[in-house]
């Protein structure tokens, strides 16, 4: 009896639904009810769009006139902030490059290991000097010092000792080292390049017989050069003038100066080239003058790249001192890279 009761209670639920149902949806009396309960639906506001401010286009530099003569093999004028070339001579070439080299030491050195990492200079570093009649920063054998400061004397007193210290300590030998300079010469797209050493010194098979396989072109070594001045390591090492390391327990004291006589290091006979940022200088008797330098003026950073200028030293800072002015421009400087 009681399943017949729910059984007529559920038959008449189902009939009520089914006759409610239309009367809802398709009746005004429906959709007078449905609305009375329905929840409101909030009308969209709609903001208006913030444009961001506009940057006024960085102006590109041009040349106009003739570019400064130079004594030179090669040479390449970039400006930097544009990637627009100024000066393009024999860029392409593959010449020596002396000391640049250590652009590439200083970049792995910095990329690869921690800067407070003490180094040990042992005798092979004093050798390189002595036997191949390379620069020094005068380190002394049984001293230790942080990489950070071997690296002020790598690239200010372009110290041979300190490269082979800095490549012993990275890569265990100066040869796993240079293996790893032409990986990553590979690797950035530096086809025309390939090292022998850390410090760029002529190595030779017999008397005026130098040993092949140390070269890069001005094009490769001005690119190599920007990706450095984006570490702020190296920016910071390149542009320093004078660095003092003071006496501890663990080594003797230094005194470095910067080679890149742009920055006013000896201004007696090199006036200061204002704005200048770096970067390396570099001699030997096959590569002759080498000088990559970077310099900003009116916003714009040049790069300049001279390479086998001769003995005309005084002739690749004259070229260095023209590129960085406005002369050769229709606005200022962008960065230079001068190697020899």
């Amino acid at each position: 009896m009681g399943r017949r009761i729910v059984a007529v209670i559920l038959l008449v639920l189902a009939i009520s639904i089914a006759i409610v149902t239309p009367v809802l949806a398709f009746t005004p009396i429906g959709n007078n009810l449905l609305s009375t309960f329905a929840v409101a639906t909030p009308t969209p506001t709609l903001s208006p769009l913030l444009l961001p401010t506009p940057t006024p286009p960085r102006p590109v530099l041009t040349v106009v006139g003739q570019p400064p003569t130079i004594n030179a093999k090669a040479a390449y004028l970039l400006d930097a902030a544009t990637g627009n070339t100024l000066d393009d001579f024999h860029g392409e070439v593959p010449l020596p490059m002396a000391s640049t080299t250590k652009i590439m030491t200083a970049i792995i050195a910095i990329q690869t290991t921690d800067p407070n990492v003490v180094v040990t200079i042992h005798q092979d570093a004093i050798d390189e000097v002595r036997n191949n009649a390379g620069s020094s920063a005068d380190l002394v054998a049984g001293d230790k010092l942080t990489l950070k400061d071997l690296l002020y004397g790598l690239m200010l007193p372009s110290g041979d000792d300190a490269a082979v210290a800095i490549a012993d300590t990275v890569s265990g030998s100066t040869d796993k080292f240079v293996n790893v300079m032409n990986i990553l010469a590979y690797r950035l797209h530096q086809y025309q390049t390939h090292y022998i050493n850390p410090d760029g010194l002529t190595y030779y098979s017999a008397p005026n017989t130098p040993i092949p396989g140390h070269y890069t072109t001005a094009y490769d070594l001005i690119r190599l050069a920007q990706y450095a001045m984006k570490l702020p390591l190296f920016a910071q090492i390149v542009k320093t003038g004078y660095y003092n390391l003071p006496a501890t327990t663990s080594h003797h004291p230094y005194k470095w100066v910067n080679t890149n006589d742009l920055l006013g290091t000896h201004p007696t006979e090199f006036p200061t080239l204002p704005g200048t940022t770096g970067i390396k200088t570099g001699y030997t008797a096959e590569a002759g003058y080498c000088l990559v330098f970077s310099a900003t003026h009116n916003g714009h950073n040049r790069v300049r790249q001279n390479i086998s200028a001769g003995n005309a030293r005084n002739g690749i800072i004259a070229a260095a001192r023209a590129s960085a002015s406005n002369a050769p421009c229709t606005s200022a400087f962008t960065p230079s890279v001068v190697a020899n």
